[in-house]
C-alpha cells in the first residue's frame, strides 16, 4: 500500500515544491494546476510521437516553464493582476490543449500513441534492502526519485543559500532587496519560473504513467498542491508529508470505489474532502497560536 502511495504522492509533492518557492517570495501562484496540465500534454506528444521519454520530460519543463515565466512577466512587469493571469493559465492550458489536440492528433479527446515508451522502475540497492525504507525505494519510476530529491535541496536552496535569503525577502521584506541592490521582479519571476519546472515535471509523470494523455488528467492536483504548501507550514518537509497525506487519501478512494452503494462522484471527492478538513484544522490550529501568542504578550 505504501508503495502506491508514494507513486500518487509524486505530482502533489513535485507541483507543491514549485509553488512552494513562490509562496515564499510572496506570490499565491493558483497556476499551478494549469502549469501541470501544460507539461502533461506536452510531455505525452513528444514522447508519443518521438519514441522517447527523455525528450518527452525535456518538453514538459521547458515548455511549462515557458509558459510560467510568461505568466510571471504578464503580471509583475505588465502589471496585469496576477490572480487574473494565474486563472487565465489555467484556463487557456484546458481550452489550449484540446485544440492542440485537434489541430495535431485530429482528437479532443483521449492521445494514445501505438508502442508508447514504458517508463521504467528502478530501486535503490542499499536503501531498498532496508526494511523500513523498502516502500519508498524499490520499483519506482525515475519521477519518484527527483521529487524525493528535490526535497532536501529545496529545503538547501531556501535555508542555505543567497537564493533562499532572497526568496524569503521578497515576500517578507522587499526593502531588504532593495539594499542589496537586487530586483524584487526579478526574484519573483524566477521563483514563478521555477514552479512551472516543477510542474512539468508532475505532468510528465501522470502523462507517463498512465501511457497517454487524458483531457483534464491532473484533477485537481495543483489545487491540492497549493493547499499542501500551507498545510506543510511552508516548508519542505512539511509539503513532503502532506503531499503523502493526501496520496494516502486518494488511494483509499481508488480502493473503495468496489464498495457496494458508494456513490462514485463522493469518492472521488473524498481527497479534496480531505484537503477541506485539513485546511479547517489548520486554520483553527493558526487562530489559537496566534491568541496564545497575543495572550503572552500580556
Amino acid at each position: 500500500m505504501l508503495h502506491s502511495i508514494v507513486e500518487i504522492m509524486t505530482p502533489f509533492l513535485l507541483a507543491g515544491l514549485g509553488g512552494l518557492f513562490t509562496e515564499r517570495a510572496g506570490v499565491l501562484n493558483i497556476a499551478l494546476e494549469g502549469l501541470m496540465l501544460i507539461g502533461a500534454f506536452s510531455a505525452a506528444a513528444v514522447a508519443g510521437t518521438s519514441g522517447n521519454l527523455l525528450l518527452g520530460t525535456v518538453a514538459a519543463v521547458g515548455i511549462s516553464a515557458t509558459a510560467a515565466y510568461l505568466y510571471a512577466t504578464a503580471a509583475l512587469h505588465l502589471k496585469a493582476n496576477i490572480f487574473i493571469a494565474a486563472l487565465a493559465v489555467n484556463l487557456l492550458a484546458i481550452g489550449g490543449t484540446q485544440i492542440a489536440a485537434h489541430l495535431l492528433f485530429g482528437t479532443k479527446g483521449v492521445i494514445e500513441f501505438a508502442g508508447f515508451p514504458s517508463l521504467p522502475s528502478i530501486s535503490i540497492p542499499l536503501l531498498s534492502s532496508i526494511p523500513v525504507f523498502k516502500d519508498f525505494f524499490t520499483d519506482h519510476s525515475p519521477f519518484v526519485y527527483i521529487a524525493f530529491l528535490l526535497v532536501p535541496i529545496s529545503a538547501w536552496l531556501l535555508n542555505a543559500t543567497p537564493f533562499g535569503m532572497y526568496v524569503k525577502a521578497a515576500g517578507l521584506n522587499s526593502t531588504a532587496l532593495f539594499t542589496r541592490g537586487v530586483a524584487e521582479q526579478k526574484i519573483k519571476v524566477l521563483a514563478i519560473t521555477i514552479s512551472g519546472i516543477t510542474c512539468g515535471l508532475a505532468g510528465a509523470s501522470l502523462s507517463f504513467n498512465l501511457g497517454a494523455y487524458v483531457p483534464n488528467i491532473t484533477s485537481g492536483r495543483g489545487w491540492i498542491a497549493l493547499v499542501a504548501i500551507f498545510l506543510g507550514y511552508k516548508r519542505p518537509y512539511g509539503v513532503f508529508l502532506v503531499a503523502l497525506l493526501f496520496a494516502a487519501a486518494e488511494l483509499a478512494a481508488q480502493n473503495a470505489q468496489g464498495i457496494a452503494g458508494a456513490p462514485a462522484s463522493l469518492l472521488l471527492a473524498f481527497p479534496f474532502f480531505i484537503t477541506f478538513i485539513g485546511m479547517i484544522i489548520f486554520s483553527a490550529l493558526h487562530a489559537l497560536f496566534l491568541r496564545l501568542q497575543e495572550k503572552n504578550r500580556y
